[in-house]
């Protein structure tokens, strides 16, 4: 996602930002077999910086949104940690169905893009656009 933001910064002149610290140490959470062990790593993974939260409105780049569960924590985290709003961009196009050379994807039903629709997903990861 940073490249995107970076890019997207450049060109829009809104100033970029590392409002969350990413443990490089816990991986891709998506691979994870169960929800559970899923949502555990998302929360050991980012840490919000306060400062530079509280109080804004900020605009979030993702490189990528599997099943929703690392966009929801993202923004009820920011929320949490006092951003008065939350928009979520991502980078990369919808992933409606499993990837069988690779990219250890689930099934087409956990894959949120095939579930729901761009409103849908805003409302179930909790963002304000």
């Amino acid at each position: 996602g940073v490249p995107a933001a970076l890019g997207y910064a450049q060109e829009s002149g809104v100033a970029f930002k590392y409002g969350i610290i990413r443990n490089h140490y816990v991986g891709r959470t998506f691979i994870e077999p169960t929800q559970e062990m899923r949502n555990m790593k998302v929360k050991m993974k980012l840490s919000p910086m306060r400062s530079l939260i509280e109080g804004k409105s900020l605009l979030v780049i993702d490189d990528s949104i599997v099943r929703g569960t690392t966009s929801k924590r993202i923004v009820r985290m920011l929320k949490e940690a006092g951003a008065k709003e939350v928009h979520f961009r991502v980078a990369s196009p919808e992933i409606k169905f499993p990837c069988y050379y690779g990219i250890d994807t689930p099934n087409q039903e956990e894959l949120i893009s095939h579930r729901m629709t761009k409103d849908e997903i805003r409302d179930y990861i909790e963002a304000d656009t």
